[in-house]
């Protein structure tokens, strides 16, 4: 059974009971001490853990050490337990659907090595993502500051990384 950590709904009026496009995402937590890996936007500015969807029959396993590779170019040496997932939910871009559902599985994990080449989408380029090592409580900080500027625009994913930062700071 899913340890469900937290649903988030990013639009008011959303019925999960509706027509659902359903897509499953993996995402790693990386963790030395206080300081944990993750991808940040030059762009944004703002701290998200490295990962992304499964595709087609991928193992979450799977899908994991790939995008680790693609957004770190790292190599997994470690998949733990899942910690506990994060669902949201909003209005799709597809016409046939009423709800877009995000399942978000985050799991413990470790690298070998250091960073090499990079494999990322356009859209993560564009965003000027790339690996970091940085204190936990400084992404936190940054990702909070952000959510409560009213002159930025958020990224989609800020809430749902935001919480889990501050999860992994309490209970990991």
């Amino acid at each position: 059974m899913m340890n469900i950590l937290k649903e988030i709904f990013r639009e008011d009026g959303i019925d999960i009971q509706k027509k659902t496009l359903h897509r499953v995402a993996v995402r790693g937590i990386v963790l030395r001490q206080s300081i944990i890996l993750m991808i940040h936007s030059h762009v944004n500015g703002d701290y998200k853990f490295p990962g992304g969807g499964v595709n087609g029959d991928e193992t979450h396993d799977d899908a994991l050490t790939r995008e680790i590779r693609e957004e770190c170019g790292a190599k997994l040496s470690y998949i733990g337990q899942e910690v506990g997932c994060v669902i949201e939910y909003k209005v799709p871009l597809e016409n046939n659907y009423d709800v877009f559902k995000m399942t978000s599985h985050y799991y413990l994990c470790d690298i070998d090595g250091d960073f090499h080449e990079l494999r990322m989408d356009k859209y993560e380029q564009d965003l000027g993502f790339h690996p970091v090592w940085v204190d936990i409580d400084t992404a936190i900080q940054t990702n909070t500051t952000l959510i409560q500027s009213a002159d930025r625009t958020k990224s989609r994913w800020i809430d749902r990384e935001t919480f889990m930062l501050k999860y992994v700071k309490n209970h990991i």
